[in-house]
Parts: structure tokens; sequence; C-alpha cells
């Protein structure tokens, strides 16, 4: 478990570091990143959502399709 929590802090630390330099090196100004970030992580999101969303609804179906076919007896 020692492990995992380790990696995870790194990959974390690692996130945060590879942000902070990629904002000083970035070739457009910091309003306009941050804003083509913001949209980016919106897209992301919904993707993320609408997937979800697909994937309940196929785990749904099955799920009833299923219970349509147990036989009591």
């Amino acid at each position: 478990m020692g492990r995992f929590f380790r990696f995870m802090s790194g990959a974390i630390i690692g996130a945060f570091v590879g942000s902070a330099v990629i904002m000083l090196l970035a070739p457009t100004s910091g309003p306009s990143l941050r804003a083509r970030l913001y949209q980016n992580v919106n897209n992301l999101l919904d993707e993320v959502n609408r997937a979800s969303l697909e994937k309940r609804a196929e785990l749904e179906k099955e799920l009833s399709d299923l219970r349509g076919n147990i036989q009591i007896g």
C-alpha cells in the first residue's frame, strides 16, 4: 500500500509542477491560456458525463433484459 501512495503523491506533485512550468513557458497570455484550459476541462467533463449516461442506459437495458429472462419455479 505504501508504494501506491508514494506513486500517487509523486504523480500529483508532478502534475502540479508540470502545470506551473507550462503556465510559465506558454506562448499565450495567462487569461487566454486559462480560458482555453477551462474550455478543454469543460469539454472533457461533458464527454465523461455523456459516456457515463450512455453506459448507464446500456447497463439498465441489460439488467431489464436479464430480469425479464428470470423464470420463477
